[in-house]
C-alpha cells in the first residue's frame, strides 16, 4: 500500500467501538476531523462527555487502527479534542435508529 486516503481513516476507525455505546466512533459521531496529507494522517476526536472513563483507551484503538490501515511509516496523530461539545445531532442514522431516536 502507498497511500492512505480519508475513506480508509474512516473506515479503519469504523472497527473501533465506544464500549459504552456499543457502537463505532464514527457512527456516534466522535471523529472530528481526517486529515490526510504529506504522508501523514491528524485525527481529531471527542468523547460524548468529558468525563469517559474509556477516553484513553479509545483514542489508543483509534491510533491502532490507523496505523495498520496506513503504509508503514505514515505518521500517525490521535488529538481528543472538546470543541465544539459532543451532541446526538452528529450521529449518523444509523446510530440514531440504534438508539431509537428517529422521528
Amino acid at each position: 500500500m502507498s497511500e492512505v486516503d480519508e475513506a480508509a481513516v474512516l473506515e479503519a476507525l469504523r472497527q473501533v467501538d465506544d464500549p459504552e455505546a456499543g457502537m463505532n466512533i464514527v457512527d456516534l459521531g466522535l471523529v472530528y476531523v481526517v486529515d490526510v496529507q504529506d504522508g501523514a494522517v491528524n485525527v481529531d476526536l471527542t468523547m460524548t462527555t468529558a468525563a469517559c472513563p474509556m477516553a484513553d483507551m479509545i483514542i489508543e484503538q483509534a491510533r491502532d487502527a490507523i496505523v495498520g490501515a496506513a503504509p508503514p511509516g505514515t505518521a500517525v496523530d490521535v488529538r481528543l479534542v472538546w470543541d465544539p461539545p459532543w451532541t446526538p445531532d452528529r450521529m449518523s442514522g444509523i446510530a440514531k435508529e440504534h438508539f431509537g431516536w428517529t422521528f
